[in-house]
């Protein structure tokens, strides 16, 4: 982390087939080593699986489950005399979904399906329906806050 300033934010160009920002967000952090066109070729395959299964726009499932997945509160440790609390904190507007991009992209390589275009695209839908590991993995979030309510006067 710098001393001097803030690191500035880049901006994101739109993903070509549906000029949306945030699937673009979503392709750079499915890619692995630089493979961009690999990632596409993911998303779009799944969006037309999920387009084909649901019969409904696959921008919008994309969204809803991305909405369904992020977080509100989640907890942060603080040191206060020698002890170490879980305190609850509101989660930012960027990170809540930064978080529930990374939730869903791990919670589809966890699954076992044959392929990655199978995987995410019932990930999608299993976050849309909300269902699913990313989803639990919100929730789990949600109790932790919830159990240690009582530190949240240690916020800062």
């Amino acid at each position: 982390m710098s001393r001097r300033r803030r690191a500035e934010k880049r901006e994101v160009l739109p993903d070509p087939k549906f000029g949306d920002k945030i699937i673009s967000k979503f392709m750079s952090s499915l890619m692995l080593s630089g493979k961009k066109s690999t990632s596409e070729k993911i998303i779009y395959a799944a969006f037309d699986k999920i387009e084909k299964e649901s019969k409904q726009d696959p921008v919008n499932v994309f969204h809803e489950a991305l909405k369904n997945v992020m977080p509100d509160v989640e907890v942060r440790s603080r040191r206060v005399g020698g002890a170490t609390y879980q305190v609850p904190v509101e989660v930012r507007n960027d990170r809540k979904q930064a978080l529930a991009i990374r939730w869903l992209i791990s919670s589809a390589r966890a699954r076992n399906e044959s392929t990655m275009t199978e995987r995410l695209s019932n990930e999608l839908m299993d976050a849309f329906s909300k269902k699913g590991n990313a989803v639990k993995k919100r929730e789990d979030t949600h109790k932790m806050a919830e159990a240690n309510r009582a530190f949240s006067h240690y916020r800062w």
